[in-house]
């Protein structure tokens, strides 16, 4: 099954272009790619990585949001949609298994959720997860949502020292109001970073997040089959940064 909701109009830009899985192939190319990341590049212990594929409950209650390279055709790029409907049929948001999310499944608009994003390694240091921002911009426009969340994923380090460097930066810059903290099911090791390391840099899912006014809502999660840290991370789409929104909304409304 594939969960259905009015599509994207596909985008073929100078290279990338970005598209909603309309078919059950479409999907196992986004499950394929995850496999290949998080299983064979980073490591990743998947509960359900069988046959070269990533799966697991959500993906079929999920829209999957694809970037293909326009010269090959191959998925580059891909995240998944959790629509706030979608979730109440499943029972759940995927970021719950992570942490208690307090009030926001209650805050007064339509909720989406996103997750299990990636990119392929070589595309990495260039428009990829832009035109994949470009996409959600689009979807969230077309279908009225209010409220983005997910969690991205940040390097552990020894003794998680790095995933707490990289938490010094957010608290000072990106954090959100008490009422919005959620508490993770399992916290880092530390949280104390020494002297000469202040903070460390943003990796790019999660400096998007920042540069478009998401806010960090409350101390990471450990995942151990993943080796990373997830922070979650809350969109009110009313609050745009109007520097970065303007170049991702500019984009979305040509799709």
């Amino acid at each position: 099954m594939v969960a259905s909701a009015p599509a994207l109009a596909a985008k073929r830009g100078e290279r990338l272009f970005v598209e909603l899985a309309s078919s059950e192939r479409e999907v196992s190319e986004a499950q394929g790619l995850r496999y290949r990341v998080f299983g064979e590049e980073l490591g990743a212990k998947l509960k359900q990585g069988v046959g070269g594929l990533d799966i697991d409950e959500f993906d079929a209650y999920c829209q999957h949001l694809l970037v293909r390279d326009t010269r090959t055709g191959q998925v580059v790029g891909c995240t998944r949609i959790l629509t706030d409907e979608n979730a109440a049929r499943l029972g759940r948001y995927y970021s719950q298994d992570e942490f208690d999310l307090g009030a926001i499944p209650r805050l007064d608009g339509r909720l989406l959720e996103v997750g299990r994003t990636c990119v392929s390694a070589e595309f990495r240091q260039g428009s990829a997860i832009a035109v994949l921002w470009s996409g959600l911009a689009s979807f969230i426009q077309l279908h009225g949502f209010d409220y983005l969340f997910g969690c991205a994923s940040v390097p552990l380090g020894e003794q998680d020292i790095q995933a707490a460097a990289i938490m010094n930066r957010l608290r000072r810059h990106a954090m959100a109001p008490e009422d919005l903290r959620v508490v993770p099911r399992v916290p880092l090791r530390t949280t104390r970073v020494p002297d000469d390391i202040l903070d460390a840099p943003l990796p790019a899912l999660l400096r998007a997040y920042v540069r478009l006014g998401a806010k960090v809502c409350g101390e990471p999660c450990r995942d151990p089959d993943f080796e990373v840290a997830d922070v979650l991370m809350l969109l009110d789409v009313d609050e745009l940064n109007p520097t970065y929104s303007r170049h991702f909304l500019e984009r979305a409304a040509s799709l």
